[in-house]
């Protein structure tokens, strides 16, 4: 069953034009899942706007969605140093995860809007996913100059200050208010808009939980200090 779910192929690629290959893995991250869900909200919206007029909820959960869209594939390259892409094979559970998992069930809310349309706004804010990838491939930039860092055995640097002072997964948490926003926005009629939230919890506190046997094994003491300055996994004061 875990060879099903990740396999032991990291990277699988097809040749598709003269020499060149198409890293499988890579493609189906972002591009296809991402596309598909902004198809299907567009959808959603367009039968919202055919059974009386668009609603501001509406609108707030397809615009603040699209950004998060927009963002993910403008930024695609800082995906090459998550767990997904460094760590994990490209099997049942990426393969289904990134193709037909995040497009219909991140695209629930609206999807419920389209069916019970409601009025109300709500505000949320951004992961920091930005600050580490620029830490990772360009750590001489000059907005990283002021933050702190221990260098491990291993001669990789793990940051203790900025976002990733507050917590070791700071992103997973401004990833999970994100998604906590599109779902107030469809009110508390029913449950079911909610379920994403619940599951993303589940899903964050596993990936978080796997990371730190990752990096126990990986840097061993140094992770230890790490985390004696960096207590929290992903949401400050709480967890």
């Amino acid at each position: 069953m875990f060879y099903f779910q990740l396999l032991e192929t990291q990277n699988p690629r097809l040749p598709y034009s003269d020499s060149k290959l198409l890293d499988l893995k890579y493609f189906c991250e972002l591009r296809p899942g991402m596309f598909l869900w902004a198809v299907l909200n567009y959808a959603y919206l367009a039968k919202q706007y055919l059974n009386g007029g668009l609603q501001n909820s509406m609108l707030f959960v397809c615009f603040g969605q699209l950004i998060y869209i927009v963002d993910s594939v403008w930024c695609e390259s800082s995906i090459l140093t998550t767990m997904d892409i460094t760590t994990d094979g490209f099997g049942f559970m990426l393969t289904i995860g990134d193709l037909v998992w995040v497009p219909f069930t991140f695209s629930l809310q609206a999807r419920y809007l389209s069916l019970f349309p409601n009025e109300i706004s709500h505000l949320t804010l951004l992961s920091s996913n930005g600050q580490k990838n620029l830490f990772k491939t360009n750590p001489l930039h000059s907005s990283l100059k002021n933050l702190k860092y221990i260098k491990t055995e291993s001669g990789s640097k793990l940051l203790i200050t900025g976002w990733w002072g507050i917590s070791r997964h700071i992103n997973y948490f401004g990833d999970w208010l994100m998604g906590l926003s599109w779902c107030l926005a469809t009110g508390f009629t029913t449950p079911l808009p909610y379920f994403y939230i619940f599951y993303f919890a589940a899903l964050l506190i596993h990936r978080a939980q796997r990371d730190d046997v990752k990096c126990r094994e990986k840097y061993g003491k140094d992770w230890e200090k790490y985390c004696s300055i960096v207590k929290y996994k992903i949401i400050p004061y709480v967890y």
